[in-house]
């Protein structure tokens, strides 16, 4: 039987089957070749998307907006001091607003529950740029990276080494069991993922043959791992206070070279960006006056090495976000 994502909102994972997931990366490998030749077919002209951030963005707004043009759509940017939204207008009004001007709606914002209830009361596609809970459009950027450097995804070991219990840490645990992968999360024990998703995630793994793991020990974690991934320490919207106390319990876990020689030979780094590995930006500075480090999560010579595929990885959020969008709303008969 064909896959028919057509109207489907993409809000998390969990939503998708493992061949829903293989068949956005094969559209996005489909995608990402056209546009490489210059062979890309516009399947979306006419269509209209709202971008509707909470939080602000590189990566989320430039690739949505390229996606969109590159298919033939118009989108209209609602940043965070750019409408109503939570603030004098409720969630399902707004919905119900933007559901009647635009063919698909995309967020980034902070309540996972937001996302679910702007496609329940739209009527059109929402598509979830991140919240608080997940991350499912990198997550698609990410395992499209590693096939192409790998092949294929399911067996490997991807070690993700940071405060698992984030957007990213649920989301690349999410996805690693419903992709057949071996998943470890390599974090201090009191920032593992909440056990309710810990336990979905594993009933995922005994159909796809996934391995879902836990470690305090970053050396013993990045052991012939095939993938190392991290993230920042202090997610976006977290107050500066934090910061001490998660220094604290994350630095133990930064992917420096030690992480990297454990690993397999020809293991890839991964970082959703940004990062801070070095002193380039006012975070670095900062960070650096108060704690006297020169980088945190990654170290410089980890994220400029032939390991790091950053920047293959934020690109392959165009063509993944472009599929998600083609599948979903374009015309493709």
């Amino acid at each position: 039987m064909a896959l028919n994502l057509k109207a489907r909102s993409f809000l998390k994972l969990l939503d998708f089957t493992p061949r829903e997931i293989n068949y956005l990366l094969d559209l996005s490998r489909d995608l990402k070749r056209a546009k490489y030749t210059g062979n890309e077919m516009p399947t979306m002209k006419g269509k209209n998307i709202a971008l509707l951030f909470q939080k602000d963005s590189t990566r989320t707004r430039c690739a949505f907006e390229v996606a969109a043009y590159d298919q033939g759509a118009h989108v209209t940017y609602l940043g965070p001091s750019g409408s109503q939204f939570g603030k004098k207008e409720s969630v399902e009004d707004t919905a119900k607003v933007l559901g009647r001007f635009y063919d698909a709606i995309e967020f980034r914002g902070y309540k996972q529950a937001d996302a679910e209830d702007l496609a329940k009361y739209s009527g059109v596609p929402v598509y979830n740029g991140l919240t608080d809970e997940f991350h499912p459009t990198q997550i698609l950027a990410d395992f499209l990276t590693i096939q192409e450097h790998f092949g294929s995804l399911k067996g490997l070991k991807f070690v993700f080494a940071g405060d698992a219990r984030n957007n990213m840490g649920n989301s690349l645990m999410v996805g690693c069991a419903k992709m057949g992968m071996h998943f470890v999360a390599a974090a201090p024990k009191d920032l593992w993922p909440n056990p309710s998703l810990v336990k979905e995630c594993q009933a995922i793994a005994k159909e796809t043959g996934a391995q879902i793991e836990f470690s305090d020990d970053m050396l013993k974690a990045c052991k012939d791992a095939n993938v190392i991934y991290t993230d920042v320490w202090v997610s976006m919207g977290e107050p500066d206070a934090v910061w001490a106390s998660r220094i604290k319990d994350l630095k133990p876990f930064q992917v420096n070279m030690n992480a990297i020689k454990v690993a397999k030979p020809d293991v890839i780094f991964m970082h959703c960006l940004p990062a801070f590995h070095d002193l380039k930006t006012d975070v670095g500075q900062e960070i650096h006056k108060k704690f006297g480090l020169t980088a945190m999560e990654v170290t410089d010579d980890v994220f400029n090495s032939k390991h790091s595929v950053v920047f293959e990885e934020a690109e392959n959020r165009l063509h993944t976000i472009k599929a998600v969008m083609v599948a979903t709303i374009g015309d493709t008969n």
